[in-house]
């Protein structure tokens, strides 16, 4: 079944290129593209623009999972009906500038990056904005629900890497020589967290680095602990410096900065866990 996808017309899919963007810039160290793409979705995804309001829509069907068939079925009923209410009108201009803007600033090529998840956002325009048969539009719809109620999607979805191998090769030059050549989960989750809080005032990167930091003080602290005397003491004073800074996180402001410590944090204690 072949429908037609503009995915400059996604608006979903444009706010996922422009984060895959922004994660190359932040591990480029490019302050300037990071500058340009933080401002642009800043713009055109804050509380209130109807891009902002019709990204919720995606994000919550697509963040929606272990569910059962019939509660999938309405959390979509329930969306499209929403989505019925926008005006149209005003996304496409909105889209239209915000395209414009990403051209002129950054490139065309940002709508070249990979996006993993690219086949169920292409899917849910096609939910959204088709005239559908009535089987097409059971069969994408039922695509939908079967992503949302698959827990065996779940599990693969957790061991899967970013394929981008430019975000892997920049991530693996800038941060650390002795990185492994993938992001674990929880690097992952950081990104994306930190991605999306230009567009929900940080609540959820927020709610994920309260525990976050819990974790990987209990991480590096059950490491510090099985270590003696006759362990290497700068081995020693440098897993406390890390300890401290950990204690720190909490009463700093969040920033780029501090995300790229964190990162470098994960990844020691992906280490240590293995």
């Amino acid at each position: 079944m072949k429908l037609r996808h503009n995915k400059k017309r996604n608006t979903a899919l444009i706010f996922e290129t422009l984060s895959r963007e922004l994660t190359k810039a932040i591990v480029n160290k490019d302050s300037e593209n990071k500058n340009k793409i933080i401002s642009i979705i800043k713009e055109h995804f804050k509380k209130g623009t109807t891009l902002a309001t019709e990204l919720e829509l995606y994000k919550g069907i697509l963040q929606s999972r272990n569910m059962d068939s019939l509660t999938a079925e309405k959390v979509i009923f329930e969306s499209k009906k929403q989505y019925d209410d926008l005006d149209k009108e005003k996304i496409f201009n909105e889209q239209s500038n915000l395209i414009k803007k990403i051209n002129k600033e950054l490139s065309t090529e940002v709508f070249s990056n990979f996006v993993p998840n690219y086949k169920n956002l292409a899917t849910l325009y096609q939910i959204f904005n088709s005239e559908l048969a009535p089987k097409n539009k059971v069969l994408l719809e039922n695509e939908i629900v079967g992503y949302m109620s698959d827990k065996q999607t779940i599990r693969e979805e957790k061991k899967q890497v970013p394929s981008d191998k430019l975000v892997m090769k920049t991530f693996v030059s800038n941060f650390n020589e002795v990185y492994s050549k993938t992001l674990c989960t929880e690097q992952q989750e950081l990104l994306n967290k930190y991605i999306t809080s230009f567009v929900d005032n940080g609540i959820e990167l927020k709610l994920f680095l309260n525990e976050e930091i819990g974790r990987l003080k209990e991480v590096i602290g059950e490491s510090l602990a099985t270590r003696s005397a006759k362990d290497d003491y700068p081995a020693l004073e440098k897993t406390k410096k890390v300890l401290k800074a950990i204690d720190g996180f909490r009463e700093r402001q969040i920033d780029t900065a501090m995300v790229e410590k964190i990162l470098k944090i994960q990844n020691l204690a992906s280490e240590i866990t293995k």
